[in-house]
């Protein structure tokens, strides 16, 4: 119910926002009568959503409901220049390539995610300009036959799930310069080539899962894990999965998981070494599948939980990658551990982001900054899926 207030909300907000920038066609009753509406909706939504827990009793209330939280200080000074920093570097054509490191629909998406997450407006906010463009770009990057995006599975992966992030949030009649989107894919149309392209991967790998190429047929727990959890946030958007689709993955984890809660690379069952970003990566798709029951899921989850103090790179390093996929495993399965976590992570991160706004990393400013930036938007708890 709250992400359906929200929807509505920006909906009527962005229709009474139209009306009024285009207010000297239309009589200044009319504008206010619509105006009039959409606040009073919005108080409607917001009562009805409060109401609902009242009735609830708080035991049974999700851990991130939370009346009146405030985001911390900390937080929303280094997101703003985040933000600041990601909106400077853009390209013209909605992607980051500037200063070496990764690029490519999926580090698109990612930024198309940083924007999003931060609580402005999509469509008429200070950064709308910015999330418009990302998303163009990721739609024009992608195969038309195919549904492929980009060089990787990597890639499209990730921009599958900031196009799932985007898909019922930006209006797609702004999307395109006027006169340029006649021929051009919408966000839906584009989510759903994407879709169709990692289904098809799929059926033609044997292990159920993913890697590189869209023709492999040997599969990895980091390459799963982007193209996963891009189909889990598709269908928490209304797009069509097949249940076997995502057991098939999820059995593909399940191999690859020891009794430890280490989580194998690719090649063998269970874990070879030690590596929290893929232990975080097989607690995220448990749980967003919604297979919190497997003994898998509660040993990856409890591993992380006695790691979390170690802030460290671990396993192959890639220590953005280790803590983008940290913050949501851990919000995701122990809410208390992660507020713990979160603090830690806030200091660290403090002494760390340059005075542009960005982080140092090994993917490149662009990427660390995009993915340093998610792992505190939760925080926030804009992106649908970080709901738990």
């Amino acid at each position: 119910m709250n992400k359906l207030r929200s929807r509505q909300c920006k909906v009527l907000s962005a229709e009474c926002k139209v009306q009024n920038g285009d207010s000297s066609a239309r009589s200044g009753t009319l504008h206010f009568a619509l105006c009039t509406r959409h606040f009073a909706l919005c108080f409607l939504f917001a009562g009805l959503w409060t109401f609902a827990l009242m009735a609830t009793p708080a035991a049974a209330q999700p851990p991130n409901a939370r009346i009146g939280e405030v985001v911390p200080r900390d937080v929303r000074e280094m997101y703003e220049r985040g933000l600041q920093y990601l909106a400077t570097t853009q390209s013209e054509n909605g992607d980051w390539t500037g200063g070496g490191g990764e690029q490519g629909p999926g580090v698109t998406g990612l930024g198309l995610m940083v924007f999003l997450a931060s609580g402005e407006d999509p469509n008429f906010g200070l950064y709308s300009n910015h999330v418009r463009k990302a998303c163009r770009n990721i739609i024009t990057q992608q195969n038309a036959s195919t549904g492929f995006l980009g060089g990787s599975m990597y890639h499209h992966g990730f921009g599958m799930l900031g196009l799932a992030e985007a898909y019922g949030a930006v209006d797609d009649r702004h999307l395109w310069p006027e006169g340029k989107g006649k021929d051009q894919r919408s966000i839906g149309a584009a989510l759903e080539l994407a879709v169709r392209a990692a289904i098809t991967s799929q059926k033609k790998n044997p292990t159920g899962a993913w890697r590189y190429s869209p023709d492999s047929t040997d599969a990895d727990t980091s390459v799963s894990g982007a193209v996963l959890v891009g189909l889990l946030a598709s269908r928490n958007a209304g797009i069509e999965i097949p249940d076997e689709s995502i057991d098939k993955a999820i059995s593909y984890y399940t191999k690859m998981t020891a009794a430890s809660g280490q989580v194998a690379y690719a090649g063998g069952i269970g874990g070879f070494d030690e590596s929290l970003a893929r232990i975080s990566i097989a607690t995220l798709v448990y749980a967003v599948a919604r297979r919190k029951d497997l003994p898998q899921y509660k040993a990856t989850l409890g591993y992380l939980v006695n790691k979390w103090e170690f802030t460290g790179p671990s396993g192959f390093g890639w220590m953005e990658y280790q803590r983008y996929y940290q913050a949501q495993a851990l919000f995701q399965g122990d809410v208390e551990t992660w507020e713990k976590w979160n603090k830690l992570l806030i200091r660290q991160f403090k002494a760390q982001q340059l005075p542009d706004g960005s982080f140092k990393g090994q993917f490149g400013p662009a990427t660390s900054t995009t993915l340093s930036l998610l792992a505190i938007a939760l925080n926030y708890r804009f992106l649908p899926i970080y709901e738990r």
